[in-house]
């Protein structure tokens, strides 16, 4: 045998072994889950709410629909104005407990829904888009006699909010965005994924340390407070209906790629706030530059080192230009 030969099959070998020590170093460092977590109802009827929950009664696509929203009426001197929290793919009206509480402090009265198929409301399996849930958005504020709202939005709740600003300019008064996704129009960059790789994806999906993982990424400073969340989403994959809720996440994930709000924008009338962490990914500074530009008269507000949620991560650099921001006339 070759002197080359015999390095290079030396040189394999320790490749070959490196290798396996790196996988097996990343196999010891997964973390496990805690013995005492259990399963989450996937209609959260085990996670209190900071508020009394309602539900409006909604025909959607041949299924009876209850959507759950939270009303919350001020607490300090009513200002006459109502806020619309419109919350995030991952997430659900309750995460807006502090938002909430300090907005009907201020004199605003607050409502917070479940969009269908995320939180307390409806799990159907049938079609999402950006327009059904600002339709059932405006159902909300129709049945409770809301004529104009400042209509606020988190990451999912952005393009919503968006969606709704440009359909309703009548009823939108003021849009904030915080840190909203699908900034840009991804049928230019990337390829569609079909909807049942996504469903087979997620569904299978059942591992601790992605679910941490996900949530962790949304930080730059991580606090213990925030495990509530990790505990209630990998709770939700223990559940016998995981299958289903996993289905209505590929779902409502459609619209990312067919619909982009992108074209939207220019069309925006509601006075606008982009106020988010600046520490949203790579080209987020640029996009949030970009989307303020297309937004007639937008107003550009990025909290440096703070992740995707600023109102956990930097509440007190978050709350007063945003509370300012709503105070403002339309």
């Amino acid at each position: 045998m070759s002197r080359t030969l015999t390095l290079f099959r030396t040189l394999m070998l320790i490749s070959c072994g490196l290798a396996l020590a790196a996988g097996g170093l990343q196999a010891q460092e997964r973390r496990q889950a805690p013995e005492h977590l259990t399963t989450t109802s996937i209609n959260l009827e085990d996670v209190p709410y900071p508020h009394p929950v309602q539900f409006l009664d909604l025909q959607l696509y041949g299924n009876d629909i209850r959507m759950a929203y939270m009303d919350a009426r001020p607490t300090g001197s009513p200002n006459g104005r109502t806020v619309v929290l419109l919350h995030g793919m991952n997430w659900y009206s309750e995460y807006w407990e502090e938002t909430m509480e300090r907005l009907t402090a201020e004199g605003f009265r607050v409502i917070a829904p479940d969009q269908v198929g995320f939180g307390r409301s409806s799990k159907p399996i049938m079609p999402y888009s950006l327009h059904d849930h600002v339709s059932n958005t405006r159902a909300i504020l129709d049945e409770l006699g809301v004529e104009q709202a400042a209509i606020v939005g988190h990451s999912m709740g952005g393009a919503i909010a968006t969606r709704f600003a440009f359909s309703h300019p009548d009823v939108a008064t003021h849009l904030v965005l915080v840190n909203p996704i699908a900034l840009t129009d991804r049928r230019l960059d990337r390829g569609w994924t079909r909807l049942d790789d996504s469903y087979v994806g997620r569904r299978d999906s059942r591992d601790y340390e992605a679910v941490r993982r996900n949530f962790e990424r949304y930080f730059v400073t991580w606090d213990e407070k925030w495990e509530r969340y990790i505990e209630i989403n990998y709770g939700w994959t223990l559940s016998g209906e995981w299958p289903r809720l996993a289905q209505v996440l590929a779902l409502n994930s459609q619209w990312l790629y067919q619909d982009p709000t992108v074209y939207d924008r220019p069309h925006v009338q509601a006075r606008t706030l982009f106020l988010s962490g600046a520490e949203d990914g790579p080209d987020y500074r640029d996009q949030a530059r970009q989307t303020v530009e297309d937004i007639p008269d937008a107003e550009l507000h990025l909290i440096e080192n703070v992740g995707h949620v600023p109102f956990f991560e930097a509440p007190d650099a978050f709350y007063p230009p945003f509370i300012e921001f709503l105070s403002t006339g339309p």
